[in-house]
């Protein structure tokens, strides 16, 4: 990708996805096995799915982002819809969820610096009018929020191509996924690919092979991140922080890390950046709710 084609900070993110409803419990003792029940300290409702975390983390970094999903109905959709407003993320691309169908959650559960999903799929993770959106002009880049929506939908990444567009994919934990063996054309064919480190372990990722993607980034969590390409590998240590709730922070990190390549900025500035929203995003509950201006995020947390 030319630094031409990388459009400046004023170029709009298209963030792509299922919106899920997290229900989020925190402050757990311990994770809970079979046969016990364990009792949680607290409990938040929150937008969340990596489309809309990292959509949310560019709009707060002063970005605009636009989501592209299926907005939920019936009770979550009161439960969501105000935060979803408040979030400074364009709606317009998305659309709205028959309410014949089951609600997409997710229930996460963190434990001191551990965290387990438990995720319900429903519906497809493209809205209609995506395509006739994406070929508006409006956007310079597609990020699909994770593996699973571009194995669904393996056309978004030559979609995005036609319209001009740069790609990022996140990868995001699916074990069926990650067992497929075909996924190695649709990961080379985007600009940036984003999985965290156990998921690079699986897939067979290391500093030293070539990298599935021109630029394949590996998140670290508290250990920072590294970026590798034909060029060779470049790692950054993420400054520790005190971790109240890990949901969405590697779709936090994304974010950073986005909007600076999007800016021309050199691969370590990027991971430095993404590692001040993942470190940002550690520290408050949710994904993505109430964030501040992120431009004044302190160099500290890099």
């Amino acid at each position: 990708m030319t630094q031409a084609l990388r459009s400046g900070r004023s170029g709009r993110v298209l963030s792509v996805g299922r919106l899920y409803c997290d229900l989020i419990f925190t402050g757990l003792p311990k994770m809970p096995t079979l046969g016990e029940e364990v009792f949680a300290g607290g409990l938040s409702v929150k937008p969340g799915g990596g489309a809309f975390i990292t959509a949310a983390y560019v709009a707060a970094l002063g970005r605009p982002a636009s989501l592209a999903s299926a907005l939920p109905s019936g009770l979550f959709a009161a439960a969501l819809i105000p935060d979803l407003e408040a979030s400074r993320v364009d709606l317009s691309v998305c659309a709205p969820s028959p309410d014949t169908l089951d609600p997409q959650i997710t229930v996460a559960m963190a434990s001191g610096n551990e965290r387990a999903f438990l995720t319900q799929r429903a519906g497809p993770a493209v809205p209609a009018g995506f395509e006739a959106a994406l070929a508006s002009g409006r956007f310079s880049h597609l990020h699909i929020g994770e593996l699973a929506t571009l194995v669904e939908e393996p056309s978004l990444v030559r979609l995005a191509r036609a319209a001009g567009l740069s790609v990022s994919l996140d990868c995001s934990w699916d074990e069926a996924v990650l067992a497929r063996d075909d996924l190695a054309g649709l990961i080379a064919s985007v600009d940036i690919f984003l999985p965290n480190e156990t998921e690079a372990d699986r897939l067979g990722i290391t500093a030293s092979a070539p990298p599935p993607a021109p630029l394949t980034v590996v998140k670290r969590g508290a250990e920072g991140s590294v970026a590798i390409s034909a060029e060779g590998a470049v790692s950054v240590k993420a400054r520790p922080v005190e971790v109240v709730d890990s949901t969405g922070a590697g779709d936090a990190f994304n974010a950073g890390f986005i909007d600076a390549w999007l800016a021309g900025l050199p691969v370590e500035r990027c991971l430095q950046a993404g590692n001040r929203c993942g470190a940002e995003a550690v520290t408050r509950i949710g994904g993505a709710s109430d964030l501040p201006d992120l431009d004044r995020l302190p160099a500290e947390r890099a």
